[in-house]
């Protein structure tokens, strides 16, 4: 598997544990509000990591790390992902994948190997919305349904995340995910922050208290919802 960037250690990526990240290259998506878009765009012009040495690092590090987190891009576009995760787990670590729910096929069969611990997928709006937040014109929400419809079956652990500006969200759109994804288990909203290599135009965040109201709308149809990024 192309490995584009590896982050040591991270105590956000990977709920309650000490992890490190990988990221491949590649999306299907063009979301404007993408903070990699040097790995969407263009990954081959972003360099490789070996991964026998990222294999070789997590085994250095067994008893320290806990887990390492599988992020993009979208990581499920790579055909040989199973490859990659089933030496992390033969090291003895938790696997975390994000993904934008496309590939729920791929998610599926990585699960039922045991390869996958921890699933984060982005909802990136309510389906009236999706192809447009998303940046295509079809965004599969067959697709994304299919993997909605599997995460909530129970089969593994996992959250609902989306990130919000101004320009593709408004507190209304809440309600109608919450419809979407009820019953979830955890919800995060996560602020929009500009990296500064962004796939579309700069974008505005909402004000703290319209991510306060985005929260309230959605709150009552998940178990668990909480705001990331903002104080």
């Amino acid at each position: 598997m192309k490995i584009h960037g590896f982050q040591k250690t991270t105590l956000l990526d990977f709920p309650e544990k000490v992890a490190c990240t990988v990221f491949t290259g590649g999306c299907n998506f063009r979301c404007p509000f993408c903070h990699n878009a040097p790995l969407v765009l263009d990954p081959d012009s972003a360099p490789c990591f070996d991964e026998d040495e990222i294999i070789s690092y997590l085994i250095k590090r067994r008893g320290i790390l806990d887990g390492l987190c599988v992020t993009g891009g979208e990581p499920l576009m790579n055909a040989d992902i199973g490859d990659f995760l089933r030496r992390v787990k033969d090291v003895g670590l938790a696997v975390k994948v994000d993904t934008n729910g496309t590939f729920p096929a791929h998610l599926k069969s990585l699960v039922s190997d045991g390869l996958v611990d921890y699933v984060a997928m982005d909802i990136k709006n309510s389906p009236e919305k999706y192809a447009s937040t998303a940046g295509v014109l079809n965004p599969k929400l067959d697709k994304i349904q299919e993997s909605i419809d599997f995460l909530l079956s129970g089969a593994v652990d996992f959250e609902f995340r989306t990130t919000a500006a101004k320009e593709t969200h408004t507190p209304a759109d809440f309600v109608k995910i919450g419809e979407w994804i009820s019953g979830a288990p955890r919800y995060f909203i996560q602020a929009y922050k500009s990296s500064g290599a962004l796939v579309g135009d700069e974008l505005t965040p909402m004000t703290k208290e319209e991510y306060t109201e985005c929260l309230h709308n959605i709150a009552p149809f998940v178990q668990y919802a909480k705001i990331r990024g903002i104080d």
